[in-house]
Formats: C-alpha cells, structure tokens, sequence
C-alpha cells in the first residue's frame, strides 16, 4: 500500500509491507521508502512521525546523491588488470607513508563497500573500483591502509584520514553518488563486468 509524508519541506511515498515481523522497521531501499510492518500493525502515520528526522536526513541525502551522479562520469575503459596494478602501487606507496604493512590482498565484487581490511592485516577491494577516477581510488586505499593503524572508524582514525584527505567528507559522498550511477548502470543480474 503508498502512502505519502510531509516532512519538513517535502513530500515523501512510502509502501508499507506487511511481513511476519514483530517490530515495524523503516528502511530505503533503490531510493524508495519501505515501512515494514507486522500483518495486523495499524499505527504505521506514528512510526513515520517518530522517525520523521531520520527519515527526512536519508531522504535529502538520497536525492543530493542523485543529483551528484547526474554530474559524474564513470570510467569505462580501465580493465580490471589495470584496476589491481593501481591499486598495488598505491598499497606499496602508502605502506611507506604510513609505516605499515599489509598481509594480503584480494578483489571481488561487493555490493555494499568499495574495500575491507581484516584485523589480520588483509586486503579487499571491490572490483567496481575500476569505474572511478583515480583519485577516488587513492582515497578508498587510504582509507583501508589506515586501518592497520586504527581497526575502527574512531575520531583517531578519521584523524589520520585528514591528514591527506582533509575534504574527506565531500570524498565519502562523491563514492556514494559514484555508487548510484555504477549500481544504475552496470549492476544487474545479467550484467557482467
């Protein structure tokens, strides 16, 4: 069932689906809203009003996303080859900056982060990597690289980001709206790299 919200200055549809949970939850999902509800749950308006802010927050920040990614051009001709010898040079490079050293390094696809880091010391990186500009790809190393400083996403580490990256917070949205255009353009169930 769509309903609508006004929240603020905008108006936002949301589906509600009815599902055995015990809990209602909200969640957006492909820029859509979804209340999640138990079969019988009639107080749906209330969970909307109690989440308003949140909801409001995701909601601005989905549609700044869309609009970043209407101004951004994925590359198109790095192979993946050519993905992973960026991405070694940049480790060997960073490994020197930040006196650390890394165990392993490997690529797959991910759908919900561009790279990981193990408390082992091991590296992953999504291979939809190959899509952004290189800057964006020395980011996301950095970023894992200073985990083997600090595992979490502590004010220490986020301290260390700035110290290469101070505008890293424009650099974690940009990667978000490069999500949107990669996700709305090359993944797909019949779609390979």
């Amino acid at each position: 069932m769509h309903f609508q919200a006004n929240i603020k200055d905008i108006v936002i549809d949301y589906e509600i689906i009815r599902r055995d949970v015990i809990n209602p939850r909200l969640e957006f999902r492909d820029k859509q809203l979804y209340l999640i509800v138990p079969h019988a749950y009639k107080y749906h308006e209330k969970v909307i009003y109690r989440h308003r802010r949140w909801i409001y927050n995701r909601y601005s920040r989905v549609q700044r996303l869309k609009e970043l990614s209407q101004n951004i051009e994925l590359v198109t001709d790095r192979t993946i080859g050519e993905l992973k010898e960026l991405i070694y040079s940049l480790i060997t490079k960073t490994e020197n900056e930040l006196g650390v050293k890394h165990q392993k390094t490997s690529f797959r696809k991910m759908k919900t982060k561009w790279g990981s880091c193990s408390s082992k010391g091991n590296m992953n990186f999504n291979i939809y990597m190959k899509h952004l500009p290189d800057r964006m790809i020395e980011y996301i190393v950095f970023h894992e690289m200073v985990h083997l400083i600090e595992l979490n996403h502590s004010q220490r580490f986020w301290d260390h980001i700035k110290k290469r990256f101070p505008n890293y917070k424009d650099a974690e949205t940009m990667l978000a709206a490069y999500w949107s255009l990669i996700q709305k353009q090359h993944i797909s169930p019949y779609r390979e790299l």
